[in-house]
């Protein structure tokens, strides 16, 4: 049983996808008085009786939507992924903007409980890596760049907080990749080629969390107490290979350096996003998580182990044409 019931839950990100859910969960409780949702753009889609509140997590606004609203509970729902064109403001919205909204949470004297959605990212994807990293585990290689140092870097500020308010209750929940059919990432977006490239000689095993369950650890983790830090993923390991076969994809293996060039011509040419270092290591090394400390503090499992998650998004997308099959000739030629 939670040690304070939430009753005013702020969640961050809610133009975006998993935000917009989340707050969709919490209105639906009726323990909750007030669901607060902020961004720095409207949200696309109706957000029932959450109120909605634009302002930018990286200016002292965020403080006194905090302040004004009583706020006992934020829910920062996820980091920016930045793309190589984007990465600077990606950069200084995770970062800059948490160190904001941490610095209202600790001022704020109503603040009872933080929960922030962290990434297993953190862990890096390294040939030196354990088969399985627990909440314990330090990566040997860690993150140099990107989203994944971006969370890095934001865990750090959270345990700081902690130091300083002793008596927030804070859950950081490194989630694996986030599947199912509305979800738009990096990933998916890969997922969803024509034509899939794949890392010469390599076939990581890999992870996924569905976007129900994860909505549903992080509803869990805001109306209950449950400090620490979690992993959360699917039950269940797959091969990319065998991901890929059972979405009928074709593949194509290329070097990495040829995929980072794939990445560049691509975002020229076609619209890609790029392979950035962290998603090309995640591509070679691939990365696993140990979830039985989940499992025991909820006393739950996923409803969607990892096959189960992959089959659901492939069901519902179609391979995405942005890609002419001519750009990986081309690549195939030049960089056999």
């Amino acid at each position: 049983m939670p040690s304070s019931a939430a009753r005013v839950v702020l969640v961050t990100g809610v133009a975006r996808f998993l935000g917009a859910r989340v707050a969709h969960a919490l209105q639906a409780d009726p323990g909750i008085e007030r669901v607060i949702g902020v961004d720095t753009v409207p949200p696309v889609e109706p957000l029932g009786r959450t109120e909605f509140v634009r302002v930018d997590v990286r200016t002292p606004g965020i403080a006194k939507v905090i302040a004004s609203g009583r706020v006992d509970t934020v829910v920062h729902s996820g980091l920016v992924p930045g793309t190589p064109g984007t990465a600077a403001r990606a950069k200084e919205l995770n970062v800059i903007g948490t160190m904001q909204l941490l610095a209202a949470c600790q001022r704020a004297p109503s603040m009872r409980r933080l929960v922030l959605r962290s990434t297993a990212a953190v862990y890096g994807s390294s040939a030196k890596g354990p088969a399985v990293f627990t909440e314990r585990d330090q990566p040997p290689e860690p993150p140099a760049s990107g989203s994944a140092r971006d969370a890095v870097e934001v865990e750090g500020y959270v345990r700081g907080l902690t130091r300083r308010r002793s008596d927030l209750s804070v859950s950081v929940l490194r989630f694996a990749n986030l599947l199912g059919p509305r979800v738009d990432s990096p990933i998916t977006r890969y997922l969803s080629l024509p034509v899939v490239p794949t890392v010469l000689g390599f076939d990581p095993r890999l992870q996924f969390v569905h976007e129900d369950d994860g909505v549903e650890v992080l509803r869990r983790m805001t109306v209950e107490d449950h400090p620490g830090t979690f992993n959360v993923a699917g039950d269940g390991v797959l091969l990319l290979s065998q991901l890929l076969r059972r979405a009928q994809r074709p593949t194509i293996p290329l070097t990495a350096a040829s995929l980072s060039v794939l990445g560049d011509t691509g975002r020229r040419l076609a619209g890609l996003t790029g392979f950035s270092p962290e998603l090309l290591r995640w591509l070679t090394y691939g990365r696993v998580v140990d979830t039985a400390a989940l499992a025991a503090e909820l006393s739950w499992h996923p409803k969607y182990s990892t096959e189960a998650a992959f089959a659901d998004f492939v069901a519902e997308r179609r391979p995405a044409a942005t890609a002419p099959l001519a750009l990986f000739d081309r690549l195939v030629r030049r960089h056999p």
